[in-house]
């Protein structure tokens, strides 16, 4: 319940909502057992022949006959039996009979006090009956009527509003949190969002956000709404009989042990809902993302078969979590029920015997009548209907509770990489950047890269060559501070860029990757990505250096033509020549070009090499491939072989020293041959 109470402090801004609807919660619940006491009067109306103004006439004379004779018994008690008492001979006898008379005394004064108390307010209902309420029986139960008419309508306006002040405050708190839970995913580490899971994170978002909603909402809605009906009917039943509502009552601590255990087990089987739920949001994105592959190798049945057995773990999972929900309504409904006959059994012997005792217990002040008993039936039945309305409230917020716990979780990482806004920004790169015994590794014992060491200067472009594996993409990511070394440093112009400003750093960086990511957007914001206020001149000149302009022109709409999910509605060559526009546009001084033109045609290829040259004058750049031509533009090469450095040259010296490069270049040379 923790990391529960920690969203309920996201609804704290909005308090003021909240506060509007507990406010009309309690109007709601005043008017809802209001609304019950009018069955009494409206039973007496149809089976007296009395209209309202006689039927009080008569109630408040016996009333008042009521006290007279009490205060007759008390009159003559102490002028008569006391005095009388206290000329007996035998001491012990006098003072216990002097003792049952002072209790008896006690008892009449409460009782006198009590029956004052319901005079008064007899007193107070005859004279607002005989200032508003018709002297015709016809009248007053249509007058009745049209009051409880015009009360279920206010009802009904303070409920709607009550349920609409609270789904606000909730869906503005989820609101905020889901904003600070996406600031806080959007920093994590690259490693992280590899353990974690796109499909983790996905789910979390959606059905954990919405398992904490529904809990929310079931806690600031029924919570409040229900136990405070049922406190109204419980308030108007005690002015019945107190005695006959307490007996009802006893339920409650077996009700309340019920609904705890049920939220024990409800809570566990949430969660494992909400995991299950995760497992299918990773085979829907595995599959939907590489649906190419599924069909190519003709796995769409074996993809069937894994989604068959997630969706039946995620029904046997939910069956539960359904099952207990549906346990709780009837076993709540059978205790009230129980609660109810128990109570009705009582007042109708006391109505049927005219006695307010049973088993020697004071039960009623006045001898209970028909209509009174079954208005407290009514209220009673009132009750209930709350208290069956909470039945799934806790198995709510346990769920609300699991999704809370899920979703902190993920919220509570903290990246290893860091930005450090405080720290000095990186100037603009001018001088030198330098790989210092790196050493890195993703897991423990299984290094990627060791003692790692060269010096890159300003305007020099650096090829990474070696086999898959060999640290390539590793290496260059430590430049971007995708992740940082377990051991050495990374030098920018000789500043360790652990210590510098990590935004400062980033600006400065270009990036196209083998894997090109674009968005869902058109041709001109993905290409504006990294430079949102781009001048539309800006973008084109990008767009002619990377020779996408003539194919962006022939699409429907020129540069606002969208592309679809990563890029789709365009070809691979298409979609790296974007990437490239992109990152010309970003005038980085650091540039990094992994594979970026591995799916171009070779006259393209060959095109945009000129255009490299060009660009990559007065920039850094890292320059990874397996193709001898994207070679000719590197001034440098160095050679990478199980996450060492085997040898650094320019490709002529490397064919006469380095063997793995030799190799490398005849599986080239091979390769273009055939």
């Amino acid at each position: 319940m923790k990391n529960l109470i920690r969203a309920l402090q996201f609804v704290w801004p909005y308090r003021g909502r909240l506060a509007l609807s507990i406010l009309c919660a309690l109007i709601v619940a005043l008017l809802w057992g209001a609304n019950f006491m009018a069955i009494s009067p409206i039973l007496n109306l149809l089976g007296k022949e009395q209209n309202l103004q006689t039927q009080i006439d008569l109630e408040i004379q016996a009333k008042e006959e009521q006290i007279a004779e009490i205060a007759k018994g008390l009159d003559d008690r102490e002028k008569i039996e006391i005095p009388k008492v206290m000329t007996w001979p035998d001491e012990k006898a006098r003072d216990n009979r002097l003792l049952e008379l002072t209790r008896l005394t006690a008892k009449d004064e409460a009782a006198i006090g009590y029956a004052r108390s319901q005079l008064y307010w007899l007193q107070t209902g005859r004279m607002l009956i005989q200032r508003f309420a018709p002297t015709d029986r016809f009248e007053t139960l249509a007058w009745l009527l049209a009051i409880v008419v015009i009360s279920i309508a206010l009802k009904g306006f303070f409920d709607f509003w009550q349920e609409s002040l609270v789904g606000s405050a909730v869906s503005l708190s989820l609101f905020d949190l889901r904003n600070r839970f996406y600031r806080s995913a959007i920093h994590y580490d690259m490693s992280q969002f590899t353990e974690e899971g796109t499909h983790e994170l996905m789910a979390r978002f959606t059905n954990d956000m919405d398992a904490l909603s529904a809990g929310c909402k079931t806690l600031f809605g029924k919570v409040v709404a229900e136990p405070l009906k049922a406190l109204s009917c419980i308030a108007f039943a005690c002015m019945i009989s107190w005695r006959l509502t307490l007996l009802f009552l006893v339920v409650v601590p077996i009700a309340l042990f019920f609904m705890s255990k049920v939220g024990r087990y409800m809570k566990k089987a949430s969660r494992r809902v909400l995991e299950s739920m995760s497992s299918l949001y990773k085979i829907l994105q595995e599959t939907f993302q590489g649906i190419r592959i599924v069909k190519a190798f003709t796995m769409e049945r074996y993809e069937r078969r894994r989604f068959f057995l997630g969706t039946k773990d995620y029904y046997r999972k939910g069956m539960w979590v359904i099952n207990l929900e549906a346990i709780s309504g009837p076993v709540m409904e059978l205790l009230g029920v129980t609660a109810i006959a128990g109570a009705l059994l009582v007042g109708a012997y006391l109505v049927m015997t005219g006695e307010t005792h049973i088993w020697g217990f004071r039960m009623t002040i006045d001898p209970l009548t028909p209509a009174a008993l079954l208005n407290l039936y009514a209220l009673l039945a009132a009750i209930a209907d709350p208290v069956r309305k909470l039945s799934n409230v806790y198995t709510k917020i346990q769920s609300g509770a699991a999704g809370a716990d899920r979703i902190f979780h993920a919220m509570d990482k903290k990246p290893k990489v860091r930005n450090n806004p405080q720290a000095p920004r990186l100037p603009r790169h001018r001088e030198s950047v330098e790989f210092r015994e790196v050493c890195f590794s993703y897991s423990a014992g299984q290094p990627i890269l060791t003692n790692v060491s060269f010096r890159v200067r300003f305007g020099e472009t650096i090829a990474l060559v070696g086999r898959n594996g060999s640290g390539k993409t590793t290496l260059v990511g430590l430049l971007a501070r995708f992740f940082d070394p377990d051991h050495g440093a990374v030098l920018v112009d000789g500043h360790d860029i652990r210590r510098m400003n990590l935004r400062s750093l980033r600006q400065q960086l270009g990036l196209v990757s083998q894997d090109t990511m674009l968005f869902d957007d058109t041709i001109y914001n993905n290409i504006a990505y990294g430079k949102r206020h781009a001048k539309p001149e800006e973008v084109e000149a990008a767009a002619k250096q990377a020779l996408a302009h003539d194919f962006i022109l022939k699409q429907r709409n020129g540069y606002e033509t969208r592309i679809g999910e990563m890029g789709g509605a365009l070809s691979g060559g298409q979609r790296q020549r974007i990437a490239l526009a992109r990152a010309i546009l970003r005038d980085p001084s650091l540039l990094i070009l992994d594979e970026a033109t591995s799916a171009a045609d070779v006259e393209v290829e060959a095109s945009i090499h000129q255009t490299l040259r060009q660009f990559m004058k007065n920039r850094t750049t890292f320059l990874i491939t397996h193709r001898l031509n994207m070679l000719e533009i590197a001034d440098r090469i160095v050679v990478l072989e199980n996450g060492r450095i085997e040898a650094i040259g320019t490709h002529l010296e490397l064919l006469k020293c380095c063997s793995t490069y030799q190799r490398l270049h005849e599986v080239n040379l091979q390769r273009q041959a055939a």
